[in-house]
């Protein structure tokens, strides 16, 4: 299989009109667009509401003003530069700045702006931080997309976090055997590094980002199925999309295709409010109530995933609704004092996200305690 060529410029895509490339130009300006000739070829250009050609190619849409451009306020956890840490037992670093393909629906979607530092290559100040933390177990490597680094330079970091004893689990976040699975069938030298550093105790985690079943065509399980072997817990999280996986049997197919293959379905997401994203949302109600549907169908096995919200205060699962009212439990909380926080709020059919039901104090740029009516029913925590 042939390494992808890139595309990063709309006017190298035959298959848009140039009416079409002049207007969708402008928002390729404004956020970037990058693909490659193998992830061109799973769309279908005779449908203009194609799932796989909404991920990657801009609609004008993009262009209303809406969210914000770091919209789980990640900056208020960076301890270095390239370092996060929100949750006690989990690091993030920022390793890359470059994906396979740029999602247009992307939180990180500031990374591949030219303004944008957060990212590093030198992860020194990461490593010393992760070094004088015992409580972190966990370190992710994330950006932009770590795959599409180097074999060498990916071992180097790795090298360097599994010199660290406590640090238990590296996570890759990728989507690279969705976008070019060529990268793994193509690099025995990156199978191999893989089963380096994986032990019986010290396990390397494939975060994989498929959104959609069409985007498991052969290659691409032939790719899971190698990292597997490798030694790689493989697992799967996506956003609900609109466009894209808006639909119970849909996001269900996924879930079974994926069980199938032997990748759990880990997280479902709701999009997150980010500058650009507002076609791409589905309200937060109909959302869970898609998910729902999607658990009606498949085994056990397939039905795994958790329906959360990344927000600045913490993982927030939605766990339930009547009515009228929403449930919500902290699944992972940035202030250990709401671990497992259970919350209700009074339905609303617009809420997009957690803030719209109860808005975040922020003071000096810090999260501060939910606003809470403890003596009203119309909205309280406990």
């Amino acid at each position: 299989m042939k390494n992808p060529k890139y595309v990063t410029q709309l006017t190298q895509i035959t298959q848009l009109s140039e009416e079409q490339k002049v207007r969708l130009n402008i928002v390729s300006e404004r956020f970037a667009f990058r693909s490659n000739e193998y992830y061109q070829e799973l769309i279908d250009w005779d449908d203009p509401m194609d799932p796989i050609r909404r991920v990657v190619i801009p609609i004008e849409d993009e262009l209303e003003q809406w969210g914000e451009l770091d919209v789980s306020d990640e900056g208020l956890y960076t301890k270095v530069r390239g370092l996060e840490h929100k949750y006690k037992e989990t690091a993030l670093l920022l390793v890359n700045n470059v994906c396979g393909g740029y999602c247009r629906f992307c939180f990180r979607k500031r990374l591949f702006m030219d303004d944008n530092d957060e990212a590093v290559n030198d992860i020194t100040e990461g490593l010393n931080y992760i070094r004088e933390h015992e409580e972190i177990t966990n370190v992710l490597l994330t950006g932009g997309d770590p795959l599409v680094m180097s074999t060498n330079k990916l071992e180097n970091i790795i090298k360097g976090i599994r010199e660290i004893d406590h640090v238990k689990i590296i996570r890759i976040g990728t989507k690279m055997p969705a976008f070019s699975p060529a990268r793994i069938l193509n690099d025995p030298s990156l199978l191999e590094m893989i089963q380096r550093y994986t032990t019986n105790t010290k396990k390397i985690y494939i975060m994989l980002h498929f959104n959609h079943s069409r985007e498991l065509v052969d290659a691409s399980i032939e790719g899971i199925n190698r990292l597997q072997k490798a030694g790689a817990i493989t697992v799967n999280q996506t956003p609900l999309i609109r466009g894209i996986n808006d639909d119970p049997i849909v996001l269900s197919k996924l879930f079974d295709q994926m069980s199938f293959i032997g990748v759990p379905s880990y997280y479902v997401f709701q999009c997150r409010p980010t500058l650009g994203n507002k076609s791409y949302s589905v309200p937060l109600e109909e959302a869970y109530e898609i998910f729902l549907g999607s658990l009606t169908r498949g085994s056990g096995l397939a039905k795994r995933a958790r329906f959360v919200m990344s927000h600045a205060t913490g993982k927030i699962e939605v766990v339930g609704m009547t009515g009228e009212y929403i449930f919500f439990r902290y699944h992972q909380s940035a202030d250990p004092e709401n671990s497992s926080l259970f919350m209700f709020f009074k339905r609303n059919p617009n809420a997009h996200w957690f803030d719209d039901y109860e808005e975040t104090r922020r003071l000096n740029g810090k999260a501060k305690d939910l606003i809470v009516a403890e003596s009203s029913c119309d909205s309280c925590a406990f």
